[in-house]
């Protein structure tokens, strides 16, 4: 019994305070698409805009003469790990740094590049995040160009070759206005939540008689009416005249 009275107190609560939250659904409302709105300024005109470049090299393990058979096939798969490390290695990235006369040291380079290998493939994809497309597109180019050097001499590998170069992006990778506008929304509402919620839940105050049976168990035997501030002031003037 005094599990389900727990229980039925909590069902209460929770109805109530969903209810105060519904009563203040159009403040939630407002300053959820506030905050959407800030987000959306934010991403659009404050952030500066990164592009990314892609260049793509397919790596085979084989002689010149030789046919391809499926342990080459095989042997180049599980390889594309090592092909990863090799591209992301400090001697390819620092002899860019050196080709093209960067600023940026081999740490924040690397933070910059990012090496796919697709499944079952030999395509190594290498990325190149940038805030300057041109300068994106250059270094991708130039990591492939010292990593199939790097990886031949390393690994003896007979050819690296390129399945495409890197493209001159048109289009910024990052902020995603989208995601801004959505999270910060959702955020906003969450935060208005909290604090309403949380106003409810340390406010333990009794404002009417239904509190006083509810929380005291005790029924009220009469209500004393409180005037108002322009009742008072009339009533002061009468007795004045």
């Amino acid at each position: 019994m005094e599990n389900r009275r727990e229980n039925e107190e909590i069902e209460i609560d929770l109805l109530e305070l969903f209810q105060i939250l519904l009563g203040h659904i159009w403040m939630i409302a407002g300053i959820g698409l506030f905050a959407a709105m800030l987000c959306f300024i934010i991403s659009k005109f404050l952030l500066v805009p990164v592009y990314e470049s892609t260049t793509k090299i397919y790596i085979l393990n084989k002689a010149e003469d030789a046919s391809v058979t499926y342990s080459d096939v095989q042997m180049g798969t599980q390889l594309t790990k090592d092909y990863a490390e090799l591209i992301n290695s400090r001697y390819v990235l620092e002899e860019v740094i050196q080709k093209l006369g960067l600023e940026e040291g081999y740490k924040d380079l690397l933070q910059q590049v990012r090496v796919d290998t697709p499944t079952d493939t030999r395509i190594v994809s290498i990325t190149v995040k940038d805030t300057d497309p041109v300068q994106a597109m250059e270094t991708a180019n130039c990591i492939r160009e010292a990593a199939s050097s790097h990886i031949q001499n390393v690994m003896d590998i007979e050819a690296v070759n390129v399945v495409e170069p890197a493209n001159m992006p048109t289009e910024k990778a990052a902020p995603s206005i989208t995601k801004w506008v959505l999270v910060g929304g959702a955020v906003g509402v969450l935060l208005v939540c909290i604090v309403i919620a949380a106003r409810y839940l340390l406010d333990d105050t009794i404002k009417s008689s239904a509190d006083v049976e509810k929380y005291l168990g005790l029924s009220t035997l009469a209500l004393i009416p409180v005037a108002a501030d322009g009742e008072k002031k009339g009533k002061r003037k009468k007795k004045r005249k």
